[in-house]
């Protein structure tokens, strides 16, 4: 009997086994040929995307600004699940974003693939200088840069290849392009000027494609806000006239019907092909909270596009796009996620001791301007993120000791948890909400007569403001910042279970109407000193839970 029921219970456990096989499959298959997806597709500051396609495969690019490494490359199979394998420019010989902020930086890149390279250029501001990095890699170091030293001013560039030419497009004044040579960017042909477009302020993002006998030129118009919107014109010759489409803009929400719509500011636009011969559109825009204000910055969207032979192309229907689509997508292909909790372990990675991602540090932390690679470690205690107090403070336009990685989402809880053994007099260390050197929710220890202490600190413009400093009785402390998308609230606790709140700020004072700049909110770590100190501070783990 005993035998039987073993006989038994294997069969049943087999069996089990057997149905969750197939289920897992049937689950899969149906994720795999699953029916919409929710924008945006990169959540949180990916502003002025760029995408391009390599075979099978689709490549992405961001705006960084003032923050280092500079613009993160993504890959996808199927243009709404993206994972970051990269930086385009990781070395300060690369750029040299010292004194940059929100307003300031790596501005609109381009990312184009042609005859087994990839190609990204762009422009630093201040200096107005545009230049371009290749590779054959994407995931991998990028090169030197390659200046192009005929069109310094404006921005937003763009390659184009044609009958076998590279073409440089730019924004300066109008719209404008001439070909070059692609190995040393040097103007070969005179400059064409392909007008304003029709008309909007601020025209800007140009790109050309090729399509049906005709030379398309998409362009942004309107400035990157509320107004900002896509309008498309054709020509039968790449340097025009080049006529608009009669239903311009094909894609804006600066109208009744999305009047109320909590994404807003679409625009800054680029197309691309996929495998099946459909038709995408890659755009900006950003997510309101309250009365149109945007905190997270300008988040990457993604739209169908309809481009009927001969014809003009349609986004989405009726030009405007959801948070829901409810579309039919390429065969959906999952790709890891940024985890909930990260425990700081070094990885490594092919890198020269110059580039950024020797540091080891995750894919999506960055850092403000050139940062000190001295002042961060993952190596010198195994599991824990070392970081060296800089006598740069976090509210200056320089580079602090700062690692920090975006606020994806209006509703969020940011925990971290230090190991403050080796704080030394006067010296901080913290967790902030950080939107620019003047605007910024800390939640700060701090070591005042060999005691350690915890406060918040606010920091809007010229005002700086603390409240609420409590003792702490241990070296070890979790510090934490949430948000219900009105406000953002700072706390504290001694063993992770019981926190205190220290401070309730409103989510407007972060706001990019309120306080202007291109970026959003980044949630960061920090440590500062007044003085040199041999001090340091270990971070044990971080956490982001976003709802």
């Amino acid at each position: 009997m005993s035998t039987f029921r073993n006989i038994l219970t294997l069969h049943l456990i087999y069996k089990k086994k057997i149905v969750l096989m197939i289920m897992t499959i049937v689950l899969g298959m149906q994720q795999t040929n699953a029916q919409g997806f929710k924008n945006p597709v990169l959540p949180g500051f990916h502003a002025d995307p760029s995408v391009c396609r390599a075979g099978d495969d689709f490549y992405l690019v961001n705006s960084t600004f003032q923050y280092f490494p500079g613009v993160p490359v993504f890959h996808s199979k199927d243009l709404v699940n993206w994972e970051q394998v990269g930086n385009c420019l990781t070395r300060p010989s690369q750029v040299d974003l010292k004194g940059t902020d929100g307003n300031s930086g790596i501005y609109a890149p381009t990312i184009r693939y042609h005859e087994g390279r990839f190609y990204m250029v762009t422009t630093v501001f201040p200096s107005r200088r545009h230049f371009y990095v290749w590779t054959d890699n994407p995931a991998s170091e990028w090169s030197e840069p390659i200046v192009i030293d005929f069109a310094i001013g404006s921005c937003d560039p763009t390659l184009f290849w044609d009958e076998g030419k590279c073409y440089f497009l730019w924004k300066e004044g109008d719209i404008k392009i001439c070909e070059i040579d692609i190995e040393t960017g040097k103007q070969l042909g005179e400059i064409h000027h392909l007008g304003t477009g029709l008309g909007g302020r601020y025209p800007e993002g140009p790109h050309i494609y090729r399509k049906d006998g005709y030379y398309y030129l998409l362009l942004a118009e309107g400035g990157t806000e509320h107004g900002h919107h896509v309008n498309i014109l054709r020509s039968r010759s790449l340097f025009g006239p080049y006529e608009p489409n009669p239903a311009n803009p094909i894609l804006s929400h600066f109208n009744m019907k999305m009047q109320n719509s909590s994404i807003q500011g679409l625009g800054h636009a680029d197309l691309v092909q996929a495998p099946d011969d459909s038709w995408w559109m890659i755009c900006l825009g950003y997510r309101t909270s309250g009365y149109l204000q945007h905190v997270m910055g300008r988040e990457t969207m993604l739209a169908p596009v309809q481009w009927a032979d001969g014809g003009w192309p349609v986004v989405n229907g009726d030009g405007t796009l959801q948070i829901d689509m409810q579309c039919k997508t390429l065969p959906l292909v999952p790709m890891p996620q940024d985890p909930v909790r990260e425990e700081f372990d070094y990885v490594k990675r092919d890198a020269p001791a110059d580039s950024y991602h020797s540091l080891g540090l995750p894919m999506g932390w960055m850092s403000l301007c050139n940062p000190d690679y001295g002042k961060y470690s993952l190596t010198e205690r195994k599991g824990f993120l070392r970081l060296r107090p800089s006598t740069t403070d976090l509210s200056e336009t320089a580079s602090p000791t700062f690692v920090a990685r975006r606020q994806t989402e209006l509703y969020f809880s940011a925990t971290v948890l230090l190991d403050l053994s080796h704080l030394t007099e006067g010296m901080q260390a913290g967790i902030t909400a950080y939107a620019a050197p003047l605007n910024h929710y800390d939640v700060v220890v701090e070591r005042l007569d060999g005691k350690l202490f915890v406060k918040s600190n606010i920091r809007l413009g010229q005002t700086s403001h603390s409240e609420k400093e409590l003792p702490l009785s241990s070296t070890h402390a979790y510090l934490r910042i949430t948000s219900d998308k009105d406000f953002y609230y700072l706390l504290a606790s001694s063993d992770g279970t019981n926190f205190t709140q220290l401070a309730k700020m409103e989510y407007r004072f972060l706001s990019t109407e309120t306080i202007g700049g291109f970026t959003g909110v980044m949630l960061g770590l920090f440590t500062q000193c007044s003085q040199d100190t041999k001090g340091y501070v270990d971070i044990d783990w971080f956490d982001l839970l976003t709802n």
